[in-house]
């Protein structure tokens, strides 16, 4: 029973990446297969943060499965059995397609961990990243980007979309804790050894440009620190925003407060 007691004030995580892959189907992929309007192969998947040496797969060094029981993703309805349980490494769907849409991810924990399931979502991405800005004298909206022709396409190689989480367990039960501590998390590199790109993240325009270059990205501790300074950044943004409406809500509060007594001063 004493497995079964919480560890008080222990916080123990572990790093994941979600995301897909996706890839442009060849003429003859299309021709042989059963639905001949799809254009791109692509996998979804969980897995850990850190990417195996000399890997083509971003990321996926370790086993989940010590932590990890099952993850269901929910595809499109129009899929052939939307609801996919997948009960052993790798934790990942293949399928081809035509286009881009939400998938819902839900991780379910091993017994012992006593955790509830958690939820992540993330938009299947098949068609090359690029930013685009509006045109002269057009809305502040930014144009819907082009999608490029098949042969284009193939010619930029496939298609990464990832992004990094850390799955946090507060005070975990002694016997799940223990499990935890006996499998720790290959560590991060500091810098990509290969010179991999980073994976390209809309938080972070600045990135765009070495995912186009090609090659599989890598998420490194140096990217990891560098978005959790842009997050610092954005929470320091948004305090101020909140305090400058704080006190335009207290003047306005004010003069309210003002117009009533001179109204009810003349009635």
């Amino acid at each position: 029973m004493a497995d079964r007691v919480r560890v008080r004030g222990v916080t123990i995580h572990r790093p994941v990446i979600y995301g897909n892959t996706a890839t442009v189907l060849t003429p003859i992929e299309r021709e042989g297969s059963h639905y001949p309007d799809h254009t791109h192969r692509w996998t979804v998947a969980v897995r850990s943060a850190t990417s195996a040496p000399d890997s083509d797969v971003v990321g996926g060094a370790d086993d989940l499965a010590y932590f990890i029981k099952r993850v269901t993703f929910k595809l499109h309805d129009t899929y052939p059995n939307p609801t996919r349980n997948i009960d052993k490494p790798p934790f990942e769907v293949s399928e081809t397609g035509w286009g881009e849409f939400e998938i819902q991810i839900r991780i379910t924990f091993v017994p012992e961990s006593g955790e509830k399931a958690t939820t992540l979502y993330h938009h299947l991405k098949l068609h090359p990243w690029s930013i685009t800005y509006p045109m002269p004298n057009a809305s502040s909206v930014p144009a819907e980007p082009e999608i490029p022709s098949p042969e284009n396409a193939a010619k930029l190689g496939p298609v990464h979309s990832w992004q990094y989480d850390e799955i946090v367990f507060t005070d975990p039960f002694q016997n799940f804790l223990t499990l935890l501590t006996a499998h720790p998390p290959t560590q991060l590199p500091k810098t990509s050894a290969s010179k991999k790109p980073i994976p390209f993240h809309s938080s972070n325009p600045a990135s765009l440009e070495a995912s186009l270059k090609g090659g599989v990205p890598e998420f490194t501790s140096a990217m990891e620190k560098e978005e959790a300074d842009r997050l610092e950044e954005a929470k320091g943004k948004i305090a101020k925003e909140q305090e400058k409406w704080r006190s335009i809500l207290m003047e306005k509060e004010k003069e309210l407060e003002r117009l009533q007594k001179l109204l009810a001063a003349k009635e």
